[in-house]
């Protein structure tokens, strides 16, 4: 099978075959879906790494040797992702005991993790400190108290930063804007509450503040947000130390790069990004007489979104005069809640097309009992798609696994790797025990 280059894929890794057939880290889809089934999660490990490499050379290059690439693993947390993320020298970020122990059952070095959360109980905080986490992210004074009781319990001095809101608007989905001042995370500088909130952190034996964390969002293309973010950040790190003699070790300025989904957004240049915001940092720090702290950033959708694929299956086609067609397959928003949620923009392709085909615009949809199980509309679709027909939905490697559910006792679809031309489970396909296993 020859195959050859497409130009018109959002994905560097995808390819059409001289017969038509989509290949996804070089290798068939049809294969894989007759192997394992569908829907399949399908996982490009090179292309994992690729994209670990390219942050950890950027961020080396653009802050020093000493910069931190976090892998936000809300994006994709399963034990085989832990191992690569290690493996490629990143440390992670966490948001609940579940993550932690999944990190820790594969072997990560927990001390190498930060503990997110604007809600972490008495059991969480104790969970994390009994497994080592290197470093809590605080998000407001309740966790304070809280982490102080809890580390003089363990007898140790637990390392934290402080969530802090810069005020800055990203002009992304409401609902994954984080950074302004009106939100559920962190203590706003507009507000007083940053500087309060460092001033109490300071007062506490059993807490080490080594400095500020923060993330405006999510999808950011521009890379005058961060700018603007630094700045502002910056500005707060001097202020602490000029006010409260406090002097700032650590600063983590998130993640939250954009990704190609569909053909109209752009592809990001992630190193350039990062090297002009290490420049403008670096000129701002010497504005303020500051010295530049340890700098983080915390990337997860930009790690994995484009080395992941979904496949489906055509289940019925239906067609109704005068209004639109609905292209029905085997998974839905059990396995993609994305566009229920937010209305996300994808790329769906027929694993095997003919391009003298006419198009017609489609609505692809899934297999819940819920008008709202759409996966996309305005596909355009072959006029003889048909039933047993596979399908591609594209560049879902982040916030496809790690959100699935089994509504309406639907089992979750497995992870399956692919490297050098082979394939391996990473997560196996969910059973109909599997769905009963905790039911008394």
């Amino acid at each position: 099978m020859i195959v050859t280059e497409n130009k018109e894929m959002i994905c560097e890794n995808l390819k059409r075959s001289s017969d038509g057939e989509l290949c996804f880290a070089d290798m068939p889809l049809s294969p894989l879906a007759e192997k394992y089934g569908t829907p399949l999660y399908l996982y490009d490990e090179a292309r994992v790494r690729h994209n670990c490499r390219v942050y950890l050379d950027a961020v080396r290059e653009g802050f020093g040797e000493d910069a931190r690439v976090m892998y936000a693993s809300k994006a994709a947390s399963f034990k085989q992702l832990y191992r690569i993320i290690k493996e490629e020298g990143l440390g992670v970020d966490v948001v609940s005991c579940g993550e932690i122990y999944t990190a820790h059952l594969a072997g990560f070095p927990l001390q190498n993790a930060y503990f997110h959360s604007n809600n972490k109980t008495d059991d969480d905080i104790d969970f994390a400190i009994s497994h080592g986490v290197g470093c809590f992210v605080v998000d407001n004074a309740e966790e304070l108290f809280a982490i102080d009781k809890i580390a003089a319990k363990h007898g140790i001095r637990q390392k934290i930063m402080l969530r802090i809101t810069p005020g800055i608007d990203p002009h992304t989905y409401a609902a994954v804007a984080t950074g302004k001042v009106d939100s559920k995370f962190g203590s706003a500088i507009e507000t007083g509450q940053a500087k309060a909130i460092t001033s109490l952190a300071l007062t506490f034996d059993n807490l080490e503040l080594t400095g500020f964390h923060c993330h405006v969002g999510s999808q950011i293309f521009d890379a005058e947000v961060y700018l603007a973010t630094s700045k502002v950040m910056l500005g707060f790190v001097n202020d602490m130390e000029r006010e409260l003699g406090f002097i700032c070790r650590d600063l983590d300025i998130g993640g939250g790069l954009g990704v190609r989904y569909i053909e109209s957004q752009p592809t990001l240049d992630i190193k350039a990004t990062v090297l002009k915001v290490g420049e403008e940092m670096k000129k701002e720090v010497a504005r303020l007489g500051i010295a530049l702290p340890r700098i983080s950033l915390e990337p997860g959708r930009s790690i994995v979104a484009d080395a992941g694929l979904t496949l489906y299956t055509v289940g019925t086609v239906k067609r109704i005069p005068g209004y639109k067609t609905y292209v029905s397959v085997d998974g839905g928003m059990t396995d993609n809640p994305r566009f229920a949620l937010y209305g996300s923009p994808y790329t769906i392709l027929p694993v095997f097309d003919d391009e003298s085909i006419p198009r017609e615009s489609c609505s692809v949809v899934g297999r819940c009992c819920e008008s709202g199980d759409i996966l996309q509309e305005n596909v355009p679709m072959p006029t003889d798609i048909e039933r047993g027909d596979l399908l591609a939905c594209l560049t879902t490697g982040a916030y496809h696994y790690s959100m699935a559910s089994n509504y309406n006792r639907i089992p979750r679809p497995p992870v399956v790797m692919l490297k050098d031309g082979e394939s391996y489970v990473a997560v196996k396909r969910e059973s109909l025990e599997d769905i009963v296993g905790l039911d008394v």
